[in-house]
């Protein structure tokens, strides 16, 4: 019934279309099923009617398929006139063909073709896995085994023989097929195709989003021409689509903050390509095992893609290799670290420069939009962000106004939406504090009011005086502000750290370098880097705590435990030297502090405990004002109790919760029995008990011996 084949047409009448593509493939393969049945059946195997009565849905297919070959044409012919027919369609299209992509970028001739539409038929349609168990009995197999899938490929008339193997290999080094069971003998593999790449094969629908990876459309990039740099680091940059045309590199690094426009930039030199960008999750395309599918996804869908690392000092990433794939990549990374492997080979490195006030103002003005913003100069000069936070904030910022039913946008909602930042970014590393308070509010000596201020001052013009610096200063100058406040416990180190972030409209976040000190050799490193570098880019008040950790004098090296605390202060010391932010470093010891860090600090400021008259100031200031202490008892414990100004603030408060727990204001015996609390916290004498001072003229003290029994 079927010895001879007969058609009514061909391919003429067949629109140039991916599906229609995918479509005479999948006729091409099911025939190379049909055919291998035909052939068998004179040797006693199922005969094509026995076949299509057991299995009608292929019928159904054959009948479909007849409707293209020509007329007077035998079995044999037919295989090879699938591929001559095809290939003569796909010379007269005119639109991407994503066969013709993988043959163009994978290699992926005719045959590979084949192989993989015989893998993927059960994927199309799910009565191929019925027909492939009964073929391949007594083997359990739904899906259709190597030795199979060879036996369908082969052509009894070609005159040579296929390296059928070779061809398997090649497919799995390309990334277009895997092997779910090599645990089986090799004959028994079972070939299967990823349903990424067989969703992009069958015309269907293009790849958006994986667990590992996202796709980004080319039509959404910038030009080169368009991107807010200098005009040097713009010629670099477009030079880079003709260095990987010509074979010189495969491979950008940009090294740059987390928050630069690495991206961006990749973006454009991209889009220059006619290419689109698939951003990796390195650890998780790792874990999927999926590193081989990135290759022929990425030569299908003409995207190139970008690898991501944050790697701390001293660390080195391995870049994997790709496969088959040789198209540009991209690789983004911070200013720590390195590479190794074969694509870091082929590599040229730029670093993503800084934004100058100039250009941060441009990309806030692009970000906006046509937002109406009240006075966008003065958030430019406030918060000191790079390209993509600023997009980021620009965005959350928008949102905020909105919910306030406001036409503008403010500084506060840029400040809440950089908030929005440093909570996703910063709040693991570090501790927030609350800015608050004025400087009427910290009572210290008139030298010490005196740095507060230059200080606020130099932090407030830090980038604007740069620009009336002398040439000579260039090479050596960043707008980093980097002040050590030193004082025993309690002198208001802290307190001025936060009246200092509150007066300058910026979030403070506290670090304690003693629990940043790691005993394992290199860490304490990587959580300085991970912590100063969030900071720097997210343009917040950085408040290292108990300097004393790692800024002590550097010692003679004696032993290894020497020489690893040495290079950690040595660490330290570059960072803080080249920190573009704001940055306080406290410390209870001021003689133990090296001098070269001393030397590096902008301005160094002396908290000295308070005299009589500031503590005096300091009790008027936390005691509410209608308490009943005399005034002069209050001049009387000023004189002789030597406190810090954090000692009379916990006194007032313990005063103050004895007269609320008693219901009444606070009075004299309040505040003598807070007094010896804070003596007795102190291991010291109080100063005001009998026998420790001559009796006072004040009529309340000659009582303080009755109130502390």
């Amino acid at each position: 019934m079927y010895d001879q084949l007969k058609s009514i047409s061909n391919f003429t009448d067949i629109p140039a279309s991916p599906r229609n593509h995918f479509r005479l493939h999948f006729f091409a393969a099911i025939f190379r099923v049909i055919f291998q049945v035909q052939r068998l059946s004179g040797t006693g195997g199922m005969d094509l009617e026995e076949l299509f009565e057991q299995f009608p849905f292929l019928h159904s297919y054959f009948q479909e398929m007849m409707g293209y070959l020509p007329e007077q044409i035998n079995w044999q012919g037919a295989l090879t006139w699938w591929e001559a027919k095809i290939r003569t369609w796909e010379e007269l299209a005119s639109t991407p063909l994503p066969f013709l992509i993988l043959e163009e970028g994978l290699e992926v001739d005719f045959g590979k073709r084949l192989a993989l539409m015989l893998v993927g038929l059960i994927e199309e349609d799910s009565r191929f896995g019925t027909l492939f168990e009964t073929l391949q009995s007594p083997l359990p197999y739904r899906q259709p085994c190597l030795e199979f899938v060879s036996q369908l490929l082969l052509d009894p008339s070609a005159q040579e023989v296929m390296d059928l193997w070779g061809m398997f290999q090649s497919l799995e080094e390309s990334g277009l097929l895997y092997f779910s069971n090599k645990q089986a003998p090799r004959s028994e593999w079972l070939p299967r195709v990823s349903l990424p790449l067989w969703a992009i094969m069958t015309g269907s629908r293009e790849v958006q989003t994986m667990d590992w990876g996202t796709l980004h459309k080319r039509e959404n990039f910038p030009a080169v021409k368009e991107l807010v740099y200098s005009s040097d680091f713009l010629k670099q940059v477009e030079q880079l689509p003709d260095l990987i045309s010509e074979g010189n590199i495969q491979a950008i690094i940009l090294r740059g903050s987390q928050g630069s426009d690495r991206i961006q930039i990749l973006s454009a030199v991209a889009r220059s390509m006619g290419l689109g960008l698939l951003i990796l999750s390195n650890e998780k395309v790792a874990d999927d095992g999926a590193w081989n599918m990135v290759a022929p996804l990425c030569v299908m869908q003409r995207v190139m893609p970008v690898l991501s690392y944050d790697l701390a000092p001293g660390e080195t990433g391995k870049v994997p290799s790709l496969g088959a794939y040789r198209g540009p990549v991209g690789i983004i990374l911070g200013h720590e670290g390195g590479l190794s492997g074969e694509l870091a080979d082929q590599a040229v490195t730029l670093r993503v420069p800084r934004l100058d006030a100039a250009q941060r103002l441009q990309r806030w003005e692009q970000a906006f939009g046509t937002v109406k913003v009240e006075d966008l100069s003065g958030i430019n000069r406030r918060f000191h962000l790079p390209g993509e936070y600023i997009r980021r904030a620009a965005k959350i910022s928008i949102a905020h106004a909105k919910l306030e039913q406001v036409e503008a946008v403010h500084s506060v909602h840029v400040r809440e939406a950089c908030r929005s930042l440093n909570r996703q970014l910063l709040d693991k590393l570090a501790d927030r504090l609350e800015g608050e308070g004025s400087w009427d509010q910290l009572i210290v000596s008139p030298n010490t009011a005196s740095s507060l201020k230059e200080l606020e001052m130099r932090c407030l013009h830090r980038e604007s005086f740069l620009e009336v610096l002398p040439p000579v200063y260039d090479k050596n100058s960043n707008s980093g502000v980097r002040a050590l406040f030193t004082g025993k416990s309690g002198t208001g180190k802290t307190l001025a750290a936060r009246i200092l972030a509150a007066n300058l409209g910026m979030d403070l976040y506290r670090v304690d370098l003693a629990a940043v000190i790691n005993k394992y050799v290199g860490e304490t490193e990587k959580n300085l880097h991970k912590v100063l570098t969030r900071a720097e880019e997210l343009d917040v008040v950085l408040l290292l705590d108990e300097g004393d950790a790692l800024l002590g004098s550097r010692t003679d090296v004696r032993s290894a435990n020497d020489r690893y605390a040495n290079l950690e202060t040595n660490y330290l010391l570059q960072k803080l030297e080249t920190y573009q932010g704001i940055v306080i470093v406290t410390s209870n010891l001021s003689d133990n502090i090296d001098r070269a860090f001393q030397r590096r600090m902008d301005v160094v400021i002396h908290m000295i405990p308070p005299r009589k008259e500031e503590r005096l100031r300091i009790w008027n200031l936390h005691l509410p004002s209608s308490h009943k202490i005399g005034p002069a008892f209050l001049e009387e414990a000023a004189y002789r109790c030597v406190f810090t100004g954090g000692q009379i603030r916990n006194a007032a408060l313990f005063a103050s919760l004895l007269a609320l727990d008693e219901g009444s204001e606070i009075q004299w015996n309040h505040l003598c029995k807070a007094i010896q609390r804070e003596y007795q916290k102190a291991g010291e004498a109080n100063p005001l008990s009998p026998g420790n001072s001559k009796p006072a003229p004040n009529h309340d003290l000659l009582y303080f011996a009755d109130v502390l029994d």
